[in-house]
């Protein structure tokens, strides 16, 4: 991180440096360390700057910048663990003042667009040297994104950052490619065509076919496909005045079919997925029409599937951005590769004894696997990691618990979380590998899981067991979120978890109640928390414990009514929940749930100008702020908000000190001159689910994607 470390070290020059607006900690779950360290195995020489001071014209920017010298082969530039505008502010736009992955936790520390910025300033410093950004805030804006923080669409950032490639998702294979193609002399355009990275070309390869996408399609319901495996399309509605390839027996001309028709006849013109691309609407298209917007959003999550997805290009200001497909999955072995590296597992030493919050909350914490195939549309995690789990072995796993035992100073014995994006996909996968490498199904669980789905959790119980059993370990606890509707299918797993590794609480995240919201969510009805609900109360009893679920909600989803929250309110209040965590709707870049927010239509089903279905948005911050009262019923500063609201919903009977009643009326008093019961209750008296006081802080805005499924 220093040049005094570098002359320690006997090195002139770095080969690579990369740049973060994270503090440095050297931990697998922190992604810059993953990076150092994996391309340090690669035999390369890697500096990191943190956090540089970054203001333009500040000479200590410049210094920064320029503190370890220029690298011999690339820049590499990330935002941090999360993304730099989520980081900075909150669902409601109001600006944090702390940062978890800052030390001493004090926010300010990156600036917004954090990837922009430290790629300019980059160039600024040394204008010939090759710039590679990466991370997840680079990953989800990879070709044209609503930007919730501007109200706008933005350009890919690839083209605003002036990078000269982007990698997306989990990169490791693809930037150890990089760096050897660059190590061997070669120019960094030869990587156009890697897995999982983004480019600007001139024009498509030759020999491509395009598929046009860029008008709005026909397609059937994702949620109500007869065959998950295939779309069928009804041809009455293609577009026929479309044109077919021009010339096909040339090579030097991109031959060009219909988005509709190339469903059915790639195969059939003996067209394979790798020399083919899809043609989006242009940056400029997208940006004027939110409904062709929203058409272009759902084909981008259509080629997510490694094994079947096509390139994807998109004109920006006559600069075509291409996006290769996505990078093969990691493979178990390269899995435990990637986590035997040598971590030091603390943070850097230069930051002294000074506390880096996300640090402390996950240095005891071993990450199990990648990926997730739920499809939640809200969240992102599938368009950067992928919907391939990808797991590690056992063993290597144990080793690390066993490394976090002998390497973490004042290590009390208890693993917080053996997890991931989800506790319990760890192996779980497609059973059949030709099925899923023709699969264009968003969700391996919805509208119902699938059944060439792999749902045993022994592999999972096992590992459990293991663990518990290894010397110096008291307890392994269970904090990532829970995909409920897959454990109710394997009560052992259940019984194992509620058992011997619940904390007191167990995080799951119904998200909603209604079944009208949870289709746009893509999550699960009611009926699996009810089950899964009855097993872990069952096996609680069983273990003699206190323990309780803590369920999480979400605010001014889009498709949410007023109507829809207000009887959410209404099962929080029967099933006796008065939820501390809260979360309004955070319009992520790329998730599916952002293009329904920012276009009011549903790309799970046609798209179409006229016709259609159209949803409610909650979008301004009076909207927004009543939905997120409602799971809030219970406390007292929302009650005369909540009154005038019901009243005017024409739903006043509402108001009281009944047991269905949601909110009590203004001055309701007692025989005695007290506050009602009702009242007491919700400014003090322990909940009898939770044994917590209630609590008047909301938590909105920021999300974990170690914890939201």
């Amino acid at each position: 991180m220093t040049r005094a470390e570098m002359d320690a070290l006997g090195w002139d020059s770095c080969d690579i440096i990369l740049v973060t607006g994270d503090a440095y900690v050297d931990h697998p779950s922190f992604g810059m360390a993953v990076i150092g360290r994996m391309l340090e195995s690669q035999g390369f020489r890697v500096g990191i700057i943190s956090q540089p001071a970054w203001h333009q014209g500040d000479a200590a920017a410049d210094a920064a910048f320029a503190e370890l010298g220029a690298p011999n082969l690339f820049f590499g530039v990330t935002g941090g663990n999360m993304d730099s505008m989520i980081n900075r502010y909150t669902a409601d736009l109001r600006m944090r003042s702390d940062d978890a992955y800052t030390a001493g936790g004090q926010g300010g520390n990156r600036p917004d667009r954090c990837v922009i910025v430290y790629t300019q300033r980059c160039r600024q410093a040394f204008p010939k040297v090759p710039i590679v950004i990466g991370g997840i805030e680079a990953s989800l804006r990879r070709i044209a994104q609503y930007d919730y923080w501007s109200d706008s669409v933005r350009r890919s950032i690839l083209v605003d950052s002036g990078a000269d490639i982007l990698l997306y998702g989990n990169a490791e294979r693809a930037l150890c490619e990089v760096a050897h193609l660059l190590g061997s002399g070669r120019d960094i355009k030869a990587a156009g065509r890697l897995r999982g990275t983004t480019t600007i070309v001139n024009e498509a390869p030759k020999g491509f076919v395009e598929i046009d996408s860029t008008r709005i399609d026909w397609p059937n319901a994702i949620d109500k496909m007869p065959n998950p495996y295939h779309y069928d399309v009804d041809e009455s509605e293609c577009d026929r005045d479309r044109t077919q390839a021009v010339n096909a027996d040339s090579e030097d001309i991109v031959k060009i079919i219909p988005m509709p028709l190339a469903i059915k006849t790639l195969s059939e013109q003996n067209i394979s997925a790798d020399t083919a691309y899809v043609r989006l609407p242009s940056f400029e298209k997208v940006r004027n029409d939110p409904v062709l917007y929203a058409h272009a959003s759902r084909v981008l999550h259509q080629e997510s599937n490694p094994h079947n997805a096509r390139a994807i290009m998109q004109k920006h200001d006559g600069r075509e951005v291409w996006v290769n497909p996505p990078p093969i999955p990691l493979t178990t072995e390269e899995m435990d590769g990637v986590f035997a590296l040598p971590y030091q597992r603390r943070p850097h030493p230069s930051y002294g004894d000074a506390v880096i919050p996300a640090y402390d909350m996950i240095k005891t914490s071993v990450n199990i696997m990648r990926g997730c195939f739920g499809g939640c549309t809200f969240c992102s995690i599938t368009e950067h990691e992928g919907r391939v789990i990808q797991s590690r072995s056992e063993q290597s796993v144990l080793d690390e618990i066993e490394k976090i035992r002998d390497q973490v100073p004042g290590f009390t014995g208890t693993i917080s979380d053996l997890g991931g994006p989800t506790a319990n996909m760890y192996h779980l996968n497609c059973n059949d590998d030709v099925i899923q490498a023709n699969c264009r199904r968003l969700s391996c669980v919805y509208p119902t899981i699938c059944k060439n789905l792999e749902t045993d959790h022994k592999p999972t119980t096992q590992l459990y067991r293991k663990a518990r059993a290894l010397r110096g370990v008291k307890r392994i606890l269970i904090a990532s979120g829970l995909r409920y509707d897959l454990a109710v299918l394997d009560e052992e797993y259940v019984k194992e978890l509620v058992t011997h590794h619940v904390g007191g609480y167990l995080k799951i995240a119904p998200e909603h109640s209604e079944d009208a919201t949870l289709s746009k969510m893509m999550k699960p009805g009611m009926g699996s928390y009810d089950a899964f609900k009855k097993m872990f109360e069952k096996y609680t009893k069983q273990a003699k414990k206190k323990q309780y679920l803590i369920p999480y909600f979400i605010a001014a989803h889009p498709g949410s009514s007023d109507e829809d929250m207000m009887n959410l309110s209404l099962w929080l209040k029967r099933n006796d929940f008065r939820v501390d965590q809260v979360q309004t709707f955070y319009p992520s870049p790329m998730a599916l749930a952002t293009a329904m927010y920012h276009s009011g239509r549903n790309p799970l089903k046609k798209l179409m100008y006229k016709r259609g279905e159209k949803i409610f948005v909650a979008k301004n911050l009076e909207q927004r702020r009543l939905q997120k009262a409602f799971l809030r019923y219970h406390d007292e500063k929302n009650w005369a908000y909540l009154r005038a609201s019901l009243i005017k919903m024409n739903r006043a009977e509402l108001i009281g000190d009944g047991p269905n009643q949601l909110v009590p009326a203004e001055k309701s008093m007692n025989r005695r001159g007290s506050q009602s019961a009702g009242r007491r209750g919700a400014t003090g008296a322990p909940n009898k689910k939770t044994g917590r006081k209630p609590s008047n802080k909301a938590v909105g805005g920021q999300w974990s994607s170690r914890s939201r499924k």
